[in-house]
């Protein structure tokens, strides 16, 4: 056991009649972290969480959250976890002050402890203002805030949360993450998503599913670095285009290059270069000594989107 751990998965696999949901898949999440669980719908990620949270047996694998085991230590995991699924079930004709108490005295806490938790995650989920009102009154977003609110009243170091965002329009979407990322540090939060974006603007590692297995999992960042073989840089010069040709077949480091016209008299150079090479100060210099006007030098960022089709894709040729 590792005490700087909050998850640890080894092989886990959960088997329905028919089919495989999940198929041996490990992975661990280090205190304080918000990881990623990415993939489309089908790919295994409730799953996962759900024998996470104690409310569903695995078929094979080990699971430990906090250094508890899942599958017997069931009420000491459950203390450790804050959960939101996905369908958020929220008794809507109650006032959410109200409805922060009751679920304060499910989860054990004392009066006085619940009447200050309750006012501490309410301002903590911006809910204070709506105090009084019930439920079903409020929007999605505030409904999502409720939900989140009631996994974070009993003060636990785990919260999981399924599809946090889906149904909230723009700005519902930026308040629920800004509340997401400001859980990093005191609590560890893994988060199920499909939304690309979302993880790459709240989790500092993703772990990418698909059909049931882990195809990928590390930073964003590194993700990018590994798919962009060796990265590519994008330069806009002004030079003849059989010129520019010349010089970047003329270049061990470049591995591969396009060109394409942009206005005027620049010519697009999108270059790729050779592991561990970054071409950037290389072609600065050669534009100087050749007097070629430089208007852009910029890497080309692999987004979430492109390393996710990237990987699904490598492994379905495979197979």
């Amino acid at each position: 056991m590792d005490n700087e751990l909050m998850i640890e998965v080894e092989n886990l696999t959960k088997r329905y009649p028919g089919r495989t949901a999940v198929a041996d898949v490990s992975f661990a999440v280090k205190r304080g972290e918000i990881v990623g669980l990415l993939g489309p719908n089908g790919a295994g990620k409730s799953t996962i969480m759900r024998v996470l949270a104690g409310f569903m047996p695995a078929t094979s694998g080990t699971v430990r959250v906090d250094g508890h085991d899942v599958f017997h230590q069931a009420d000491e995991v459950r203390r450790c976890i804050g959960y939101m699924p996905e369908n958020n079930p929220l008794h809507l004709d109650m006032r959410v002050k109200e409805y922060l108490k009751f679920r304060a005295s499910l989860k054990g806490l004392r009066r006085a402890h619940a009447r200050e938790r309750v006012d501490t995650v309410m301002e903590q989920c911006g809910l204070t203002d709506v105090r009084h009102r019930i439920i079903r009154h409020l929007s999605k977003g505030y409904q999502q805030r409720v939900g989140l609110a009631d996994a974070l009243i009993h003060e636990p170091p785990l919260i999981i949360l399924d599809e946090p965002t889906i149904g909230l329009d723009p700005n519902q979407i930026r308040s629920v993450r800004q509340l997401i990322k400001g859980l990093a540090g005191q609590h560890t939060v893994l988060i199920s998503t499909h939304i690309l974006h979302e993880v790459d603007m709240t989790c500092s590692r993703v772990l990418i599913l698909d059909e049931g297995r882990l195809r990928a999992h590390d930073t964003p960042d590194n993700l990018r670095q590994l798919m962009s073989e060796g990265g590519q840089i994008i330069a806009e010069i002004a030079a003849p285009e059989a010129d520019l040709r010349a010089c970047w077949e003329s270049v061990a480091e470049v591995e591969r290059f396009d060109l394409s016209a942009s206005d005027g008299e620049f010519i697009r150079c999108a270059l790729t270069a050779r592991p561990g090479v970054d071409l950037r100060i290389y072609i600065y210099l050669t534009a100087c000594q050749r007097g070629w006007p430089l208007r852009e030098l910029s890497r080309s960022r692999h987004s979430l989107e492109d390393i996710f089709v990237q990987v699904t894709r490598a492994h379905k040729e495979e197979a």
